[in-house]
């Protein structure tokens, strides 16, 4: 059997995946606030923000975590088609428990359906993604484990549902990305503990894209899609700041129309 190496570049992948799940915690937290906040066209908007930071952050995490997988006496290929596949799945399934939150009367059960879906749908992204995993040998999984990542992946996502109905201080939202983003990770490296490897020694090219080529510039583009989002939420107006800025407007014209009533 190969010895699985889960960070081969030591804690450089490990912490910088952590931050990656972080951040997409944190922006899809703050843009559900603001959906919550708003009505229409904008409440979809945020919404679809809100999806795609939190989808992209774990996918992201999960391969940058992925650049420090190793197995030894075998190269790692990547399956491109699957690959990109689990970054949809990822975006569609966050995008669903999101929109369940954001638009059902009864929060309770939207919690607990769209926990459940996000759940699967963020554990089904891992798999998937383990899928596009091309190497010289056979991958099998422990099932307890394999389970107990699913669990943590269902818990981890209810609870950043809930942190989105229920959290509005940027303080509570920080602490709540923290533990979204250790929740994330233990998903990740508990699926990644489930993996067994009996390596098959060949001489035969690897069909596929190596981490470097592929995943790499994509993870580097999605991370740079969540910082520049990031900053665009931070420079946007909340809607009590809308309010209160229409509220100095409307304030400002009536001493005007006063002002020349009295002229």
């Amino acid at each position: 059997m190969g010895h699985l190496d889960h960070a081969t570049f030591g804690w450089l992948t490990p912490v910088l995946s952590y931050a990656m799940a972080c951040i997409g915690a944190a922006l899809g937290l703050r843009c559900t606030v603001r959906a919550l906040g708003a009505t229409g066209r904008s409440r979809r908007n945020w919404l679809v923000t809100a999806a795609s930071a939190i989808g992209t952050g774990i996918w992201t995490m999960h391969f940058v975590a992925m650049l420090g997988f190793g197995v030894s006496g075998t190269d790692i290929r990547y399956d491109v088609p699957l690959t990109v596949l689990s970054l949809l799945v990822a975006m569609v399934v966050v995008c669903a428990g999101v929109f369940a939150v954001g638009y059902s009367r009864d929060r309770t059960r939207a919690l607990l359906i769209g926990g459940l879906t996000t759940g699967l749908g963020v554990a089904s992204m891992h798999y998937l993604g383990m899928a596009a995993v091309r190497l010289h040998g056979d991958v099998t999984y422990d099932p307890m484990r394999v389970g107990l990542s699913v669990a943590i992946a269902v818990v981890a996502a209810t609870a950043a549902l809930w942190a989105a109905l229920n959290i509005e201080a940027p303080v509570a939202v920080t602490f709540a990305s923290l533990v979204m983003g250790a929740a994330v990770s233990s998903m990740h490296y508990t699926g990644m503990l489930a993996v067994h490897v009996e390596v098959t020694p060949s001489g035969e090219a690897l069909p596929g894209a190596t981490a470097m080529q592929f995943i790499f510039p994509l993870a580097v583009g999605l991370g740079s899609y969540l910082f520049l989002t990031s900053a665009f939420v931070a420079l946007s107006p909340t809607t009590g700041e809308r309010e209160a800025s229409a509220s100095a407007q409307q304030a400002e014209s009536a001493v005007g129309r006063q002002q020349a009533r009295t002229v």
